[in-house]
């Protein structure tokens, strides 16, 4: 049998917005351990954010963690030899986990200066509806739609 599951530990909201949510961002950006490195990163693309549109820049990566969060995802799951690739709907912890994995990833991904101006440019573009960090979700949609003769596989 396994071990019990491990506690999450609670997050310290940010100085700046008193978010936990922005905290478990910056967490994503971070490299080797680099935190204020990350906050630094994540404040400064929020304020070319609010430079670029004239909104408020918090706003936008808000409205951008929505526009890029999945409500389906595929499963791979075999069944009688084959593997099947299974619609599931996703947890809320889960999505917004995808949405700011796959923000950061494709920001890093970005022609840019610094990852500050990456990061600005694909929040501007996600909370459009643009991007890669949107495709993506716009492909694990269309993925889930195309499988979903097989959803009475479901667990």
């Amino acid at each position: 049998m396994r071990k019990a599951q491990a506690k999450k530990l609670p997050l310290a909201p940010d100085s700046r917005f008193n978010d936990k949510l922005v905290t478990r961002f910056v967490n994503n950006i971070m490299w080797e351990g680099k935190k204020s490195i990350a906050f630094t990163i994540f404040y400064d693309a929020i304020d070319k954010v609010s430079k670029i549109t004239g909104e408020d820049g918090y706003e936008v990566w808000k409205k951008a963690l929505s526009n890029v969060t999945p409500a389906v995802e595929v499963r791979s799951r075999r069944i009688g030899g084959a593997t099947f690739q299974i619609p599931t709907e996703v947890r809320l912890d889960r999505k917004i986990s995808l949405s700011i994995k796959w923000i950061v990833r494709y920001s890093r991904e970005r022609n840019g200066r610094t990852m500050a101006d990456k990061l600005a440019n694909e929040l501007v573009a996600a909370s459009k509806g643009e991007g890669a960090a949107f495709k993506k979700k716009e492909d694990t949609h269309r993925m889930a739609e195309a499988n979903k003769a097989f959803s009475h596989f479901r667990v």
